[in-house]
């Protein structure tokens, strides 16, 4: 039987394409919230899941690091697609043509510059992928979605223009998630990572000596966020990731560390850093 790997938006959505670029060989299962896709997971429909946390251009993505620590699973990889925006529209329909663009909030100001040069209005849809169905579902040649390639290609609807996003470096980055932990070295030239969240001890300088261990150690540490816990002003935890392995010695010891100053720590995933991660 096929593996499956779920992701949140409609068939055609950048994540099905980061699904489709990582696990070719799996299916991928859409899902509508972040939540369902952790829920397929854990209910054994599907293997994988393909989640969103950041992009280059917007940040950190809303909700995913207050669900992980809690979603059971285990971060096993992480993907990076390079978002490339495509104006699509119905077979015959002409660049001339278009009146309207259909896509996500944050899509349609990364093609500002092409919508206002082509006489074009942007219209918000609640996914890109969701834009090229309509699209195509309602055949109207004035119309067009701001979209995917891979949704073009689903919904039948031709490229008019490619690449048209003002920002050439706009990309998103998955984390892929599994039920089952591995964390098994497996270096694939590029190095490990470990990620994990942590609430400091209630304790004056807590965070500063907590981060000490790290410094002291020589461990590059790659991210640190913060974010309130249970809509607590007072409960804040802590989303790090650092470069290398939890056996690695000078980890070891920063890890051990942090442990005497933390009153929790949840390690998410061990997991190699993608070559795309140093080429962004």
């Amino acid at each position: 039987m096929k593996k499956r790997i779920a992701f949140q938006g409609e068939l055609g959505a950048y994540s099905h394409e980061a699904c489709r670029n990582s696990r070719p060989d799996m299916e991928a299962v859409p899902c509508a919230t972040f939540e369902d896709v952790i829920h397929t997971v854990n209910s054994g429909a599907a293997d994988l899941a393909m989640l969103p946390v950041e992009n280059t251009t917007y940040g950190r993505v809303a909700d995913i690091h207050r669900l992980l620590p809690n979603s059971g699973l285990n971060i096993i990889d992480e993907a990076f697609v390079r978002v490339h925006i495509n104006l699509l529209a119905v077979p015959g329909a002409k660049l001339d043509d278009i009146k309207e663009a259909y896509s996500h909030l944050v899509l349609l100001p990364q093609c500002a510059s092409f919508l206002t040069e082509n006489g074009i209005r942007g219209r918000v849809s609640p996914d890109n992928a969701r834009a090229a169905r309509e699209v195509a579902e309602k055949a109207d040649p004035s119309q067009a979605a701001l979209a995917s390639e891979l949704a073009g290609e689903i919904y039948g609807l031709d490229v008019l223009a490619r690449h048209i996003e003002d920002f050439d470096n706009n990309t998103t980055r998955f984390l892929i998630m599994s039920p089952t932990a591995d964390h098994s070295r497996r270096d694939s030239g590029h190095g490990m990572i470990t990620s994990f969240v942590f609430q400091v001890r209630n304790i004056p300088a807590a965070l500063y000596k907590a981060m000490g261990g790290f410094a002291t150690n020589g461990v590059n540490m790659t991210k640190l966020e913060s974010y309130m816990v249970d809509g607590s002003f007072t409960a804040t935890q802590f989303y790090a990731e650092v470069d290398g392995h939890p056996d690695d010695p000078a980890l070891a010891r920063a890890l051990e560390e942090l442990d005497y100053f933390t009153s929790y720590i949840n390690v998410l995933g061990v997991y190699p850093a993608a070559e795309a991660r140093h080429k962004t």
